[in-house]
């Protein structure tokens, strides 16, 4: 049996929601750079240019990538053969609040929904998704998520008799919906099967994936390229501008469903698609 300190788990996520705020992933940086050498539109290349420029910036002088400094998302997957001493929960949400204030990053998040929704100041509570795997790791993802853009996600319960063409059409319409709102370009993850509750938490996890990388299955790799292709055909361009650059990225996840369902739920990001992560 592994045993994890409570304090370590506290000083790796406070590092991680400072790091995933000032350092785009590499992969990002990458697909950034790369849009901006294929971009047609001027506008879109100047916009591109800008957006390169800001994350050089942020990086080397450990400032905020983008104003909203997101939700904390937390993904963990903790192994059978490890055991925290302490409070898991308590760890993480201790480490999101010392690295948002630490980091002298923006706090976001507000106690009550709807009615009293006051700042609680340290932008806690942090949403945490737990996965028990096999083996003695556990690895922690911190995944700032800004607003600007979570508001534009969608979920959708087709029928079977939708088939590829209700997600496509689908996919589309929350792109097109979106517009500039979400700040494109976007990186964009899309979950199809399981369950209302699992199909959001499919696209979330598909928006991490490193872009570049594909769906197993040739069929859904088929689907992502050409979903993407057909994204970047909108016009929308970088900020909204116009240009081809609309997407920089289109991941899909899947999971069985049943019989009688086909959720599909769209999660958009915009380029400052942040997270880090730890293997403790």
């Amino acid at each position: 049996m592994k045993e994890i300190c409570q304090e370590t788990i506290i000083k790796e996520v406070k590092r991680l929601c400072m790091e995933a705020n000032y350092v785009l992933p590499m992969d990002v940086q990458k697909a950034l750079q790369d849009a901006y050498t294929k971009e047609d539109s001027l506008i879109g290349q100047q916009t591109l240019e800008v957006l390169n420029k800001n994350a050089s910036i942020a990086s080397c002088t450990s400032s905020p990538i983008c104003q909203d400094t997101g939700m904390a998302c937390v993904f963990v997957e903790i192994g059978q053969d490890v055991h925290v001493q302490g409070s898991l929960n308590e760890a993480i949400h201790e480490g999101v609040r010392q690295g948002y204030q630490e980091g002298y990053l923006r706090k976001s998040v507000v106690d009550d929904p709807m009615f009293d929704r006051i700042n609680t100041k340290d932008n806690t509570p942090a949403i945490i998704h737990y996965e028990i795997v096999e083996g003695d790791q556990l690895k922690i993802i911190v995944a700032p998520k800004g607003f600007g853009s979570e508001n534009m996600s969608q979920v959708k319960m087709l029928k079977p008799s939708d088939g590829v063409q209700g997600v496509k059409d689908f996919v589309l319409k929350v792109v097109n919906d979106a517009g500039p709102n979400a700040c494109p370009p976007m990186v964009i993850g899309v979950g199809i099967g399981g369950s209302f509750d699992r199909v959001t938490l499919l696209a979330k996890k598909a928006m991490l994936r490193e872009i570049g990388t594909h769906h197993p299955d040739q069929r859904y790799q088929a689907l992502e390229e050409e979903l993407l292709e057909k994204i970047n055909q909108t016009g929308i361009g970088p900020a909204g501008y116009g240009g081809k650059t609309t997407a920089l990225s289109l991941n899909i996840e899947t999971y069985p469903t049943h019989i009688a369902g086909m959720p599909v739920a769209v999660s958009i990001c915009c380029h400052v698609a942040r997270h880090k992560e730890v293997i403790l």
